[in-house]
């Protein structure tokens, strides 16, 4: 298999990924801008080995729940789910807004968990498949602002000020205006996005830790969002309390499952001792 063919098989993974519906076989190979036989090719390849459903009656494509079955185990032996669920249930319950919790994977955040506390009202309740903007969302800044500054500006720079999906309107643009913001996130010691990873939301995040101890490795980072008329500044102080005592019992029980299933953290960078300078 040549390395256009493995690209290629991705590309098809992650489009399908995104479908709510079964997909024909033209349209996807016109959306990825690839010859449909080459997609066909792909996409019977897939089929054999059970990754991807073709639909009998409409001969359209979706993927099939090898890909969830895979990711649910890969996160069981990771020990994530049951370690987090508890602490984001009762965060949610207090809170009453929808509250995910994201880890750390090399230079990336991956959402693995989530709980709604929204009850009545607006319910703000995004896909977890939704990928994570660093420089858009309160959790990316929550996470960056634990790195030394040159290294969180280079892991944005690399990405560019643009996304895969549509950004609110108060997205950073450039490097000085997300310098600014970055600054702001590790003097206050939370994250925040108001209306920037989406219009009409806020959130505020901040970092958990693999441990308790000043040297823990940053592990991943816990949130609460919703509609921006509840997420409003005068709630920000009250909100990052509660998510900071949530980090801090996540942070109590993270390390010793980690030791149980053998698991280390993708990234190792320490908790900062103070803001770090270019």
């Amino acid at each position: 298999m040549t390395v256009a063919a493995v690209d290629r098989c991705l590309t098809i993974l992650e489009a399908l990924a995104g479908e709510r519906e079964p997909i024909e076989l033209t349209d996807l190979a016109n959306r990825l801008d690839m010859p449909a036989s080459a997609v066909h090719r792909t996409l019977t390849t897939l089929v054999s080995h059970g990754w991807v459903l073709q639909h009998s009656g409409t001969q359209r494509y979706a993927l099939s729940l090898r890909m969830s079955t895979l990711a649910f185990r890969n996160l069981d032996v990771r020990a994530v789910p049951d370690v987090v669920q508890s602490v984001l249930d009762k965060l949610a319950r207090e809170t009453r807004e929808y509250c995910r919790l994201a880890i750390v994977e090399g230079e990336d955040l991956v959402w693995v968990a989530r709980a709604q506390g929204a009850v009545t009202g607006l319910r703000y309740d995004p896909e977890m498949g939704q990928e994570i903007v660093l420089h858009a969302t309160a959790n990316g800044k929550a996470w960056l602002s634990t790195l030394p500054e040159s290294e969180a500006l280079r892991i944005v720079c690399a990405r560019g000020f643009g996304a895969r999906r549509p950004l609110g309107p108060n997205s950073a643009t450039n490097v000085d205006e997300f310098r600014a913001r970055l600054v702001e996130t590790r003097e206050r010691g939370y994250g925040t996005s108001v209306e920037e990873a989406e219009a009409g939301t806020g959130a505020v995040a901040v970092p958990f830790f693999n441990g308790v101890g000043p040297e823990a490795p940053v592990a991943g980072t816990i949130s609460v969002a919703g509609p921006l008329v509840r997420i409003t500044p005068d709630r920000y102080d009250e909100l990052a309390t509660a998510l900071k005592k949530a980090a801090a019992e996540v942070a109590e029980i993270w390390s010793l499952r980690s030791r149980q299933r053998g698991y280390k953290p993708a990234v190792a960078a320490t908790r900062p001792h103070a803001p770090a300078e270019v």
